[in-house]
């Protein structure tokens, strides 16, 4: 089976075979449920949006108002556990900032002047500005960036109109590299939640992975499962992170040059032998060509690029074998650093296949599929209309990527490009070269958002719908897999919205009938809606509802002799020399070329994820902002000195652009960091006057980020190649 985005979508949708029969949990599990007898208090169960992960949740309410959540024990992906940001969901609902009613810009786009609208009002002034788009562009002029569970109702509406234009920051911009380079090497990606065994691993690797920082709820219990067992840990990152601290060795390795160290070990595993032979002869294909290519990689090589020691190098590979199989090399999340990053991930992909951890206990398991029918009797959608596709130069996208959207909607090629919906995304921050994006946005006829804060992105937006919080609506049913089990988790309201807040099931079924396809939302109200295809799915509604989580068992997770796998790839085996690449002009083996590095005086400038913050989504927030107002610039302590700036001083930043930072940030001088690199929280630095809490509250990295480069394969965007200088004073 060749590779193109309808497998990727297939595999990444599809159920996994051998499902058992919905398993009921014990009634002495459902400790909050019989609180509910003891107490004046209802209980709701649903599952968190103040991130990806989606913990399960149950919202104690009293008086109509939520004044507690909790964990939901029975959810897989928490088990009873919430992060700090979970347990700020009441700052979200009860945000005094919140988009409260409709709103219709009568100024300039970055220039807003805000008339409050009603809800018929601004859905008439969409529908009409989406006929006459569509009759003069055509339907696919429309496009649809997302993130969030609420898509779902957005991307029906698309449909139903005629448009399949649709793309989320998180493939092109973050985990799409990784998982491009994994499903071309075994056919399959590492899903969402990753497919980590890490409770029962041997051996973890991680390549500047923050786990914890990130606060991946189950992932992280589990590795803090698998480390209490035994399991060694190696970190390679350039700052000592949370998860680096607890590691057996921390490899702060020369930014850029992670696949020289993967490349040394793929080498190393192979001329000492130490790879799985049985496994590698069994179930792949090309090693010939993959020992061929790396023969220049050797430990001393890649010393004098990493700049790690040739006898650690040399360490690690062989602790890695010594516990083979029952190792996990991390594939990571966020992988769109330098724009050969699915080479990258495919070393990563590489590595693991000759330890032999995918699908053996301690690597990757085999995960348990669910599926939920979509409503049922719903109208086929209209004919696709045949149109040139957005990401032609990249082969491998295997969706479509944001930066092709703002590329078209720009310059009108290969196609026009003429409406954005954005949902529940704060674009100025999640994709590079901002002014790119705002000269895009200014070439539109309409941009509506739909979000609950007034994001930065809100400021260009001709039309803004506020949609009420995850603990007031009925939302798309969320479907997990995990290890030998699937999660089937329900959103439903806690409390009434607020304010004229709406959910999105409500907006696309009103904004639906205004285009005259009423007929594609036929659902009375949130709750019918799931009801609905719980019963196509022979799923019971009531305890969906009551429990808040459905677990179904499912097959095998590893490879056993009863149990074998397969492989979505062309030759149907592990692919370690690529033909699928060799045939686009591609190295079938990932290639080491070397990255620019910053310039005398300047840094490398890093990014990543607060332990309690989301990015922007929680940088307003009352219960979070309380705790930590604003990001720190990691600075290393023998460079700040060098440089004469102290610990606590606010400076400026200069790129190598030559665009200097808004705003101050605070120093944090550290031995955790190398020396050539600075770190930063991503999500503040806000331009919203409206988030009061959050608004130029530190730097934001995206100000500075205003070069990047694109991955060839797929059309990633590389945010790690921006270099820049420190500025003290005003």
């Amino acid at each position: 089976m060749n590779f193109s985005r309808r497998t990727f979508l297939k595999s990444a949708g599809a159920a996994t075979a051998g499902i058992a029969a919905v398993t009921s949990m014990p009634k002495k599990m459902l400790s909050w449920a019989e609180d509910t007898a003891q107490k004046d208090m209802k209980q709701v169960p649903t599952f968190c949006e103040l991130c990806f992960w989606n913990c399960g949740l149950v919202a104690k309410v009293e008086n109509g108002k939520v004044v507690k959540v909790d964990g939901n024990p029975l959810s897989l992906r928490g088990r009873g556990r919430l992060c700090g940001r979970g347990n700020a969901a009441l700052g979200a609902l009860y945000d005094p900032d919140r988009l409260k009613y409709p709103m219709i810009n009568t100024g300039k786009r970055g220039e807003p002047v805000w008339k409050r609208a009603t809800w018929d009002e601004a859905l008439t002034l969409i529908a009409g500005k989406m006929k006459g788009i569509k009759e003069k562009y055509g339907a696919e002029s429309m496009a649809l960036i997302y993130h969030g569970t609420g898509a779902s109702f957005w991307k029906h509406l698309l449909h139903a109109y005629g448009s399949t234009l649709s793309a989320a920051p998180s493939f092109a911009q973050c985990r799409g590299p990784r998982d491009v380079g994994f499903y071309l090497t075994y056919g399959s990606d590492v899903g969402s939640p990753e497919y980590y065994d890490f409770s029962k691993s041997k051996y973890i690797v991680l390549f500047g992975s923050h786990l914890g920082e990130n606060a991946h709820n189950s992932q992280v219990q589990d590795i803090v499962s698998g480390l209490a067992d035994g399991a060694k840990m190696t970190v390679v990152d350039p700052r000592l992170s949370n998860i680096a601290s607890k590691a057996d060795h921390w490899l702060p390795i020369k930014p850029a040059t992670d696949l020289a160290l993967i490349l040394a070990w793929i080498r190393l595993l192979i001329e000492e032998g130490l790879y799985d032979k049985e496994y590698v002869a069994k179930y792949a294909t090309g090693f010939d060509g993959l020992r061929a290519a790396v023969q220049q990689y050797t430990p001393e090589w890649a010393e004098t690029e990493t700049t790690i020691p040739k006898e650690m190098i040399v360490k690690v590979a062989r602790e890695m074998a010594k516990q083979a199989p029952h190792v996990c090399v991390g594939a990571g999340r966020y992988a769109a650093w330098y724009g050969d990053d699915v080479q990258r991930s495919r070393g990563i992909a590489i590595l693991n296949a000759l330890l032999g951890s995918w699908g053996r206990k301690g690597g990757y398991f085999f995960p348990t599929g669910a599926k939920v029918p979509e409503y049922p009797g719903l109208p086929a959608y209209p004919e696709h209309e045949e149109v040139a596709k957005l990401d032609g130069a990249y082969p491998y996208a295997a969706l479509q990527t944001t930066t092709s959207i703002r590329q078209a909607s720009s310059s009108g090629k290969p196609r026009p490009v003429k409406a954005w919906f954005v949902y529940g995304s704060n674009l100025m921050k999640t994709m590079p070269e901002k002014q790119e994006t705002i000269k895009a946005i200014q070439s539109l006829d309409l941009l509506v958002t739909i979000d609950t804060m007034p994001m930065d992105i809100i400021n260009y937006s001709d039309v803004v719908l506020p949609e009420c919080t995850y603990l007031e609506r009925h939302d798309n049913i969320n479907v997990g897999k995990f290890n030998g089990e699937a999660e089937i988790a329900i959103r439903q309201p806690a409390v009434e919205p607020l304010w004229e807040s709406k959910p999105s099931w409500w907006m696309v079924k009103e904004l639906g009938s205004k285009l005259g396809l009423a007929e594609y939302f036929p659902w009375k109200n949130g709750e019918e809606y799931i009801a609905k295809r719980c019963e196509a799915g022979g799923i019971d509604y009531a305890q969906l509802k009551r429990d808040g989580v459905i677990i179904k068992k499912g097959g095998a997770p590893y490879i056993t002799a009863d149990s074998q796998p397969e492989f979505g790839t062309p030759s149907g085996k592990i692919e370690l020399y690529s033909e699928q690449l060799a045939e686009k002009g591609f190295d079938p083996v990932p290639k080491y070329t070397k990255h620019p590095q910053p310039a005398a005086g300047q840094f490398r400038l890093l990014f990543g994820r607060s332990p309690l913050h989301t990015f922007s989504r929680t940088t307003n927030n009352f219960m979070l902002t309380d705790l930590q107002k604003e990001n720190h610039l990691w600075l290393n302590a023998r460079k700040g000195k060098e440089l004469g700036v102290k610990d606590g001083d606010y400076v400026f930043l200069e790129n190598q652009d030559g665009v200097r930072s808004p705003g101050r940030i605070k120093v944090k001088l550290t031995q955790r960091l190398r020396d050539d690199v600075v770190y930063m929280y991503h999500g503040f630095g806000v331009h919203a006057k409206a988030m009061t809490r959050a608004d130029n509250r530190g730097i934001a990295d995206d100000d500075l980020i205003t070069k990047s480069a694109v991955d060839p394969i797929m059309g990633g965007t590389s945010m790690r190649g921006n270099f820049v200088k420190i500025v003290k004073g005003a």
